[in-house]
């Protein structure tokens, strides 16, 4: 097994592995192993599935160390240099909290929080359904605050948010930008999770995928006879 000891939930996402601490081959029973750009692991829970056969890691951001989240952000914030992006958006809840550490990384002053809190000078037109994989059963609108329009219009824009699972929150932000005229050169995230967000991104748009950048990336685990998570094609 690579885990061979359990850690308690709170203790997740706190602590930044040197390369090789942990083995990234066969089977997980506790914890899932990332590995960060520059090589260094990174324990994550796993989460089974409604059907007791698959599971996923998980990464909670705001509850991660000041340590992992500015590894997190210079990280994704070093993909992004390249493309010159002089405005950073953030999707609600989550990815809020690293779409403002990669706009300091990125030595902007401020950066544009999207969200689900209608303020009473929002628009209506400026608004699209949202649902994400961890709240799959309320209902909400994104919006953008018209007042910061010009912060976005014009720009090189990243929309950032903090995992990337089935697509529909990233498509979402990207509907909202749309209907203010804006097209996003970047989207970004922390954690690129299983393959299922390629195909959301994929009907969206054929320039996204080639325009989404993550940290790292983690499988859809499949349960093994002896009831441990194993990697497709462990």
């Amino acid at each position: 097994m690579t885990d061979s000891a359990a850690l308690a939930p709170h203790d997740f996402w706190q602590e930044l592995h040197a390369p090789g601490t942990f083995s990234i081959g066969g089977d997980f029973t506790s914890f899932y192993v990332a590995t960060l750009t520059d090589g260094r692991q990174l324990r994550l829970p796993l989460r089974p599935l409604a059907d007791g056969e698959h599971a996923l890691a998980s990464l909670i951001v705001n509850q991660a160390s000041f340590e992992v989240l500015d590894a997190l952000a210079g990280q994704l914030a070093n993909k992004l240099k390249a493309l010159d992006i002089d405005a950073v958006a953030g999707l609600p809840t989550l990815g809020l909290t690293l779409a403002s550490a990669v706009a300091q990384k990125l030595g902007h002053k401020r950066y544009v929080p999207l969200g689900t809190s209608r303020k009473f000078w929002y628009r209506d037109e400026l608004s699209v359904p949202l649902s994400s994989i961890t709240t799959p059963t309320q209902q909400k609108r994104l919006y953008i605050d018209p007042r910061m329009l010009p912060l976005l219009e014009g720009r090189r824009v990243a929309l950032i948010d903090d995992v990337i699972s089935s697509g529909t929150s990233i498509v979402s932000g990207l509907k909202l930008l749309s209907a203010c005229s804006i097209e996003p050169v970047a989207i970004g995230a922390a954690m690129l999770q299983s393959e299922r967000w390629r195909t959301a991104l994929d009907e969206a748009g054929p320039q996204w995928l080639e325009r989404t950048f993550g940290v790292f990336a983690t499988p859809m685990l499949d349960r093994t006879e002896q009831g441990a998570w194993r990697a497709p094609g462990i």
